[in-house]
């Protein structure tokens, strides 16, 4: 797939539109085998080769937008050019375009997926103004943060867009988001997609605007430290039936736009929490893979997944050390494994 493909999703399977601006369709697969990359220091194309070893076809990059507060109407971008004092260069204009093309280079698409960062660490799902007059400066805000990587990924032909993500008091507007997601199709003729924060994605109005629905599928599983991968998936059944409901309600396909578990004792009951403590423990990590891909992948509704995280300064052989040990990524850890057998399934 190719930015300047138009893709159409359906609850069963994903179709490549005509030829736009001179490109030929390509094929499209079944899932988006994905990985959700960590911006950093420069790269070499290198860095991307334990990914495609992997059998992963898409990477997300993301690049921020600055907020003061939760009720500040204001959005800064991080970066125009090829230096940010907020961020790294991977976050930059720069950074993104040719992480982007060392990647397709090695039959790898880009979802660009730009995110929000409120100083002081607070959640950006808690963005709520306080005033009509102030929504309107944040949406208006907003608008000229998301068309400057809509033009981005329209010109660096990314394959993919997601207009917005985990903003669940923001989603609430479905009018303003329709207006948005009408400026963004204006510049950027590729899929878009919303990502919503698990317990947002069912209550989202304006899914018919999007092209395919994004869930951040931090899903609460069990409190339990140690639960075996049958107590997990049970947990995962009705959640499974909430989703095939919304796919059928809406006519999309749903992608995990993040997914991801830190290998701790404990750490499922809020898979989202950096600060969960407990010893460490690789197979509960490598147990929610499983059970998560045993629940979803064959579903024909369900799109694929961007694995949260992968530090390109890692790569993937050696056993994980220090922080990475407790950490989401599943580099050098059983986890990876599970990833790599299901993503290597064609």
């Amino acid at each position: 797939m190719r930015i300047a493909l138009a893709l159409a999703f359906s609850p069963v399977v994903a179709v490549a539109a005509s030829t736009v601006h001179g490109h030929d369709a390509a094929p499209v697969a079944a899932k988006m085998r994905g990985i959700c990359w960590e911006a950093g220091r420069r790269v070499s194309g290198e860095a991307l080769d334990p990914i495609q070893s992997l059998g992963a076809d898409w990477i997300s990059q993301t690049p921020f937008g600055w907020v003061a507060s939760v009720s500040t109407p204001a959005v800064t971008v991080s970066s125009g050019g090829s230096k940010t004092s907020w961020g790294f260069w991977g976050e930059t204009d720069e950074g993104l375009m040719e992480t982007a093309r060392l990647a397709r280079e090695r039959g790898i698409q880009t979802l660009l997926k730009p995110h929000l960062w409120i100083r002081g660490g607070q959640w950006v799902g808690e963005i709520e103004m306080r005033s009509e007059r102030d929504w309107k400066t944040w949406f208006d805000s907003y608008e000229a943060f998301i068309l400057h990587y809509a033009r981005l990924a329209e010109r660096e032909r990314m394959e993919g867009l997601a207009v917005g993500t985990e903003l669940p008091k923001a989603s609430r507007r479905a009018g303003d988001w329709r207006r948005i997601i009408a400026r963004v199709r204006e510049v950027y003729h590729g899929p878009l997609t919303y990502c919503a924060n698990w317990h947002e994605a069912e209550d989202v109005d304006f899914w018919g605007d999007v092209d395919f629905i994004g869930v951040q599928a931090y899903y609460p599983l069990t409190k339990s430290a140690k639960p075996k991968t049958e107590e997990i998936r049970a947990v995962w059944s009705p959640i499974v039936a909430r989703l095939r409901a919304l796919s059928e309600r809406t006519g999309k396909r749903i992608v995990f736009t993040e997914v991801g578990y830190r290998s701790v004792a404990g750490s499922l009951g809020e898979p989202w929490n950096w600060d969960v403590g407990g010893e460490v423990d690789l197979e509960i990590q490598r147990d929610a893979y499983r059970a998560m891909f045993e629940s979803v992948w064959a579903e024909p509704w369900f799109g694929g997944t961007f694995v949260w995280k992968w530090h390109p300064k890692l790569g993937a052989l050696g056993p994980a050390v220090g922080r990475a040990q407790r950490d989401f990524t599943p580099q050098g850890k059983p986890a990876l494994a599970v990833v790599r057998e299901y993503y290597k399934r064609r």
